[in-house]
């Protein structure tokens, strides 16, 4: 929806009200090569599936519910030679989507949207850092220092500012890259997963399938729990990340 939104410069609400006004007559003869597949909140607490052409933005379905039977009773309509011809479809990172479009379009390839793809990483990072943070004192110069800063652990460390300001915190002139190495001296295990995030991240961003996933491979025994769930999301999903950086589509 935000994607629709952005590309005729008006509000994502503005997009919904729109849609609400619209009854769509279904070409049954053609569907896009390229596929996006996506959801949002259409009904207050509900959550409901469009269809897009990838490359030209244009609607192909909107779903009152994102269920499989939902999902697969629309997508029947079309003739097995329709779907046959639709190459690749991409899509957040909803596992139940994976069945269906793989028996609804046995040509297509699954492309996994990236940025959901970084935000599991992102977000195991931060609850690794909060569960190490809980573990000190919440009076602490420790807690307060890792509950304050904690945007500078997840951002991209290649993206960090050399600018010095002063830090109430710290009661110093530091940059932000100074106040991160003072953070991470206070856990051996926040350092090594802080390092291990980061990798992942270049690795990801610089589109190295092999290194991303062997990196995996060599560390899911030994990292936090909180990581291996990630990485064994990962590892399940192995084929539709790959296409994900091989690949020039992306929901993002």
């Amino acid at each position: 929806m935000t994607a629709i939104a952005e590309s005729l410069s008006i509000s994502t609400s503005t997009v919904i009200r729109k849609l609400k006004e619209f009854k769509f007559k279904t070409d049954l003869s053609s569907l896009p090569t390229h596929m996006s597949w996506d959801e949002y909140g259409f009904k207050k607490g509900k959550m409901s599936f469009i269809a897009q052409d990838f490359d030209s933005r244009k609607i192909v379905a909107i779903l009152d519910g994102r269920t499989q039977v939902t999902i697969r009773n629309h997508f029947l309509r079309y003739s097995r030679q329709v779907r046959s011809r639709v190459k690749v479809i991409t899509m957040d990172m909803f596992s139940p989507y994976y069945d269906i479009a793989r028996k609804l379009f046995p040509n297509a390839k699954i492309v996994l949207d990236r940025f959901h793809i970084i935000q599991h990483l992102s977000r195991a990072m931060n609850r690794v850092r909060i569960q190490i943070m809980n573990q000190f004192d919440r009076r602490s110069h420790e807690y307060k220092a890792l509950k304050r800063y904690w945007k500078l652990i997840q951002q991209d460390s290649r993206k960090l500012s050399d600018k010095r300001f002063y830090r109430p915190t710290f009661r110093s002139h530091l940059t932000n890259k100074e106040i991160l190495e003072k953070i991470l001296a206070y856990s051996q295990e926040l350092r090594q997963h802080y390092n291990l995030y980061q990798l992942l991240l270049f690795h990801f961003q610089e589109k190295q399938t092999d290194h991303f996933f062997s990196l995996i491979d060599e560390t899911v025994s030994s990292v936090n729990p909180i990581f291996q769930t990630v990485f064994k999301t990962f590892s399940k999903d192995k084929d539709k990340i790959m296409n994900a950086l091989e690949l020039p589509y992306s929901n993002a």
